[in-house]
């Protein structure tokens, strides 16, 4: 059987239907953007196979935001992209146009700071897709490569419908609810990241596991008990919930699952 990526070739149309299924679900009254973000970029790193997968928002004076990353190796090197004001990110959201199959090890005259940092972390390929909203530029899908792995021309078409969804998404989480503008609307999702990382700070240390398994018990505590992602964060910041709850009511209910499966 051919696999394109890390999506088999046969089923790629209906993974593709399965997942536009899942994002389309998330677009509810109880929207929770960051939870949606996240699904989208571990979907395109499903998509993609090895590479990982980032998604940076424009903050109001302009300057990127992590929202979601696949990894938090991905996390860490966005935000050395973004604190040294250059990388493929950067450039797609100046320039509104996409970077593709670009070699680090031929771009230190492009990213001098960036491309050395993002060699030493284990990649060798990155591009970047915008998320546009009609002319407007309101962020950018970050894909970094291991291996000198270059982009279909399916796998950009692919890749930037899914970048779309992200910019429906984001836009749906406010503009439909609330009736905010696209800067309010930005700002509240930028916002709810901090909140998540403070929390995920919290969860790694009181349960001494790493930023990875912090996030996704944040989440699946969320998901188990219908909450807002942001909600639970600040349930633990402010000590209504213990981190260590989080461990106990996953298990419960994994544990009343097992005894209902025959």
């Amino acid at each position: 059987m051919l696999q394109a990526r890390g999506v088999i070739v046969e089923h790629r149309e209906e993974w593709l239907a399965r997942t536009f299924v899942e994002l389309a679900d998330t677009l509810v009254a109880d929207f929770d953007l960051i939870d949606f973000m996240s699904v989208l970029v571990e979907r395109c790193a499903e998509l993609l196979d090895t590479a990982e997968v980032g998604l940076a928002l424009a903050a109001a004076r302009g300057e990127l935001r992590v929202m979601a990353s696949s990894s938090e190796r991905m996390r860490a090197l966005e935000l050395i992209e973004f604190q040294n004001d250059e990388g493929p990110c950067r450039d797609c959201l100046l320039s509104g146009e996409r970077v593709l199959n670009v070699r680090l090890d031929q771009a230190e005259d492009r990213w001098p700071r960036f491309a050395p940092q993002a060699r030493e972390s284990g990649f060798q390929m990155v591009h970047a897709l915008p998320l546009r909203l009609r002319s407007d530029v309101i962020g950018a899908m970050n894909i970094f490569s291991p291996g000198l792995v270059e982009l279909s021309g399916e796998d950009v078409n692919l890749t930037q419908a899914l970048a779309d969804a992200a910019t429906i998404g984001i836009l749906q989480e406010r503009a439909v609810k609330h009736g905010t503008d696209l800067a309010g609307q930005l700002q509240g999702a930028l916002n709810s990241r901090i909140v998540i990382e403070q929390a995920k700070g919290i969860v790694a240390e009181r349960r001494h596991v790493d930023m990875d398994e912090a996030f996704a018990l944040l989440r699946s505590y969320a998901r188990s008990n219908r909450k807002q992602l942001s909600d639970v964060a600040r349930a633990i910041i402010d000590h209504s919930l213990a981190p260590a709850e989080l461990h106990l009511v996953i298990a419960g209910r994994h544990a009343l699952a097992a005894k209902r499966s025959p």
